[in-house]
């Protein structure tokens, strides 16, 4: 019979054995050295000179002084002496310097997390994933970088997501406090798609790109063309705001029919143009003249223009086009003159267009 147990060499008390006290004071003394051990050090290959009561250290190789011959052994100070403790295979050990978990794997000591990993159910970074998000992270900052030609790479960095055929979704959620806000992918087609949303429930497309042509559309820009259905009557000398009271269409309803102007939604750089058609009224000398106001009083640079000879009704037209800055708010609208002659701005062909470009 063995006068010690299997795996932690604890000495048995035997029977009619005297001062049977030391032998349980010395597998205490063993047990209170391994249970839960915690080791301060594993790169020491001689003794520290003041130890304290209790401290343990996996001892480096190639040791020397009391601890030689003990490589890789556990070494304990226990009532004034270094006691050795062989490692024996799925021993564990904290190693307090380094904040690292070790496992004996019966010749040395090794980390306790896998070079590789591999089909893992679920992964968390700093919180805990779940069956809905088997990868899960919480963290501040994150960072792919390409391994270099001099580490055997590339030099390229590719993040590949994939999807099992075009009328599943593939893409991005963007959130503000689990709110998703924006969606940037591939949803229910191949279309590349960046929508918007206020609330997480209803979306605006922003962006869409066909992904068979390249052909770029912005869904949601703001853009207008407008016309008058009457004859605007305008006497001599007076810039008169012309009623362009109807739209051919009307994005994210822009353009204000009751009172014939566009109201820009956002801030931007818009483009407009217009037609306008002369009409007589009693002269063909009339001297027709246009242009694009900002907020009913300023004229926007580079949109007047005038047509100075003989006019012919229905027939004469003068066509404008300016780009100008417009905050949230502004009104941009179409006025005519006559100079020499009062007329009309024709019915139909008097048109006012325009739309945001930046």
């Amino acid at each position: 019979m063995s006068d010690a147990t299997t795996h932690l060499m604890l000495p048995y008390i035997l029977a009619a054995q005297a001062q049977k006290h030391i032998t349980h004071n010395e597998a205490l003394r063993i047990l209170d050295g391994l249970v839960h051990l915690s080791t301060l050090d594993r790169d020491l290959t001689a003794p520290p000179s003041s130890p304290a009561d209790g401290d343990r250290y996996i001892v480096a190789s190639g040791a020397t002084g009391d601890w030689a011959g003990w490589d890789l052994n556990v070494a304990l100070w226990t009532d004034g002496a270094w006691l050795r403790l062989p490692p024996r295979t799925g021993w564990r050990a904290w190693v307090e310097d380094e904040g690292l978990l070790l496992v004996y794997d019966g010749s040395d000591w090794i980390g306790t997390t896998p070079d590789v990993l591999q089909n893992m159910a679920l992964l968390g970074l700093g919180t805990t994933a779940d069956a809905s998000n088997p990868f899960s992270a919480k963290l501040n900052a994150a960072l792919w970088t390409a391994k270099t030609l001099a580490e055997g790479g590339t030099g390229d960095l590719f993040y590949t997501m994939n999807k099992e055929a075009a009328g599943d979704d593939l893409g991005l959620t963007l959130q503000t406090g689990f709110v998703t806000k924006a969606l940037v992918g591939l949803f229910g087609s191949d279309r590349f798609r960046l929508a918007v949303s206020a609330d997480g429930s209803t979306f605006f497309d922003g962006l869409s790109i066909d992904n068979a042509t390249g052909i770029v559309d912005q869904p949601r820009l703001p853009r207008f063309k407008a016309y008058t259905n009457y004859d605007n009557y305008v006497g001599v000398g007076a810039w008169t705001k012309i009623a362009i009271n109807n739209t051919d269409y009307n994005d994210q309803g822009a353009f204000d029919s009751a009172n014939n102007r566009f109201v820009a939604p956002v801030d931007g750089t818009y483009l407009f143009g217009a037609t306008l058609l002369y009409k007589v009224n009693a002269s063909t000398s009339a001297r027709m003249s246009g242009r694009l106001v900002l907020n009913g009083t300023t004229e926007i640079r580079g949109s007047q223009g005038e047509i100075s000879g003989a006019h012919v009704s229905e027939a004469t037209a003068l066509w404008l086009q300016t780009m100008v800055a417009l905050t949230a708010g502004d009104t941009v609208e179409l006025q005519g003159n006559f100079r020499a002659a009062d007329g009309y701005f024709a019915a139909d062909q008097t048109s006012f267009w325009g739309a945001k470009i930046g």
